[in-house]
């Protein structure tokens, strides 16, 4: 098959142009009301039913708060706490908050844009630190390959290489053993999660942190996602394995407010063991003729707005109102979980640490029948795209993640408070779009596809080429942009080699953002 556009109708269209800035300004209830109009073709970010990207406390007052303190401070420039002292003073409020829960006597830390700087930084801290003090010239990065995607992209960017060491297939956690091995002379950090975005499920940080130790390595806890939900689950009367800078070998981690801390988007800390350590985060220029410039994170000029609504939220909410927080996630977990392993076909991935679960959804009845147990069966992968898209079309968004190394394809459901009351309703549904799904012609690639995908080059392949590959996927041609049914185009993508994945994705974002 030719991969460049055959006829007219299979080429990406050019976007439409933007529009100029208008000769006279338009009236403000008219703008607000066009943004209005563009924010409701959106997924739903308050109410229980998007199971991913949003973390919904179901408290309408604590978007309200976060708002006007965002308001009162929009304006102030984070660049110069000299200039502006309420930033140093907010920002030693909400990371000394962070410390009190996850840190250790002597850590320090950094507010951040979010978990993807605050990881930046710990892999900058970690390399140059690495450099400095053990001569390390060829840094190397040791992650379990179910780590989040910012590790890889710190390494792109900051020159490190990556050691990614498979986890176990049946607990999705990172196998201690293995990741001690992985570890060099050149290992400039290693990575854990607690818990790992993927499946939810958190790795053996005392076991890994503590080879790392042994070694004189430096070893970061991705908290991200679990760093301010974990600790009010134990303070609920949960068992949650420890992860913070108090187990010993743990030397950084980072943590998002903007997700269980209920913030707006843009609030993480990282943390790290002392102020030696986090002196390599950061960056100081004095060679030129303007301001001596010194920056603790990546980005220079910031609104002192996400500081201010990240320490009005977390000040709001307090230790008694997280920990209700946190049980509310519990008690929905515990709705859901049996939900889903009473649910024919349907089987969950591994033992999820609290709010995040992972299921995958396997082969015909025939199948499961003949094997040896209720939850045995080979996870089907248009199965799994069709119920995702049954879902959407009653209401939930599940986010929908493709299989990796031998790890099977499944949903993904992030808990939040808001679906606590909405366990019930998802698994009614869910049930129909199982049911619905298996009734559906199954999805098939053209395997002459996936033949000569295997052997290209996606760095040669010319624009034209990317866009008939595009178009062939179901990521352009005319008219809209995503088909309403993403089944095909996800289970093509699951096929192809990771380089040309992502190639083809980088273009077709790109597509998206063009003037």
């Amino acid at each position: 098959m030719p991969l460049a556009p055959r006829k007219r109708d299979t080429v990406v269209p050019e976007p439409p142009r933007a529009s100029a800035l208008p000769a006279s300004g338009r009236p403000a209830d008219e703008l607000l009301a066009r943004l209005r109009d563009l924010r409701a073709a959106d997924a739903p970010t308050r109410g229980g039913r998007t199971f991913a990207y949003v973390y919904d406390p179901g408290l309408p007052e604590v978007d309200e708060l976060a708002a006007a303190a965002y308001g009162a401070f929009a304006t102030v420039n984070g660049l110069d706490p000299t200039v502006f002292p309420s930033v140093a003073r907010l920002e030693n409020d909400v990371v000394g908050a962070v410390n009190a829960v996850l840190g250790a006597p002597g850590a320090q830390g950094t507010f951040t844009s979010g978990g993807t700087e605050s990881i930046l930084l710990a892999v900058k801290a970690a390399r140059d630190h690495a450099r400095a003090v053990r001569g390390v010239t060829r840094p190397q990065l040791v992650l379990p390959s179910t780590a989040h995607a910012a590790f890889h992209k710190a390494a792109h960017y900051l020159g490190l290489e990556t050691v990614v060491v498979p986890v176990d297939p049946v607990t999705f956690r990172a196998v201690a053993s293995e990741v001690a091995g992985a570890i060099t002379d050149r290992t400039a950090l290693v990575v854990v999660s607690a818990p790992s975005y993927a499946h939810g499920v958190q790795d053996p940080v005392e076991q890994v942190a503590s080879a790392a130790d042994e070694r004189g390595v430096l070893c970061h806890v991705d908290a991200c996602i679990g760093g301010w939900f974990l600790p009010f689950l134990a303070r609920a009367g949960r068992p949650v394995e420890p992860f913070g800078l108090s187990v010993r070998g743990v030397t950084s981690l980072s943590v998002d407010l903007h997700k269980y801390g209920y913030a707006d988007k843009g609030a993480s800390v990282v943390l790290y063991r002392d102020a030696e350590l986090r002196r390599h985060q950061y960056f100081a220029h004095a060679g030129w003729p303007g301001y001596p410039v010194v920056n603790p994170t990546v980005q220079g000029t910031k609104s002192g707005g996400l500081l201010a609504q990240a320490w009005a939220v977390l000040h709001h909410l307090g230790e008694d109102g997280y920990t209700a927080l946190a049980e509310r996630v519990a008690r929905a977990a515990d709705a859901l979980l049996p939900g889903l392993r009473a649910t024919d076909g349907v089987r969950v991935l591994g033992e999820p640490a609290g709010s995040l679960v992972a299921f995958t959804v396997t082969g015909p009845a025939a199948d499961r029948a003949a094997a040896p147990d209720a939850d045995a069966g080979s996870p089907d992968l248009g199965l799994v795209l069709h119920v995702a898209d049954e879902m959407r079309e009653r209401g939930w968004y599940l986010q929908p993640q493709l299989s990796y190394d031998g790890l099977p394809p499944n949903l993904h459901l992030t808990l939040t408070p808001a679906t606590a009351d909405r366990v019930g309703e998802l698994l009614v549904d869910l049930a129909e779009s199982v049911a619905a799904a298996r009734a559906l012609e199954p999805v098939v690639v053209d395997p002459g596809l996936v033949e000569l995908a295997a052997g290209l080059d996606p760095d040669a392949l010319t624009p034209e080429e990317v866009a008939g590959f595009l178009a062939f996927a179901g990521l352009g041609g005319e008219g809209s942009g995503l088909p309403t049914r993403m089944a095909p185009v996800l289970a093509l993508l699951d096929a192809l080699p990771p380089r040309l994945k992502e190639r083809l994705l980088a273009e077709f974002v790109g597509s998206l953002f063009r003037v």
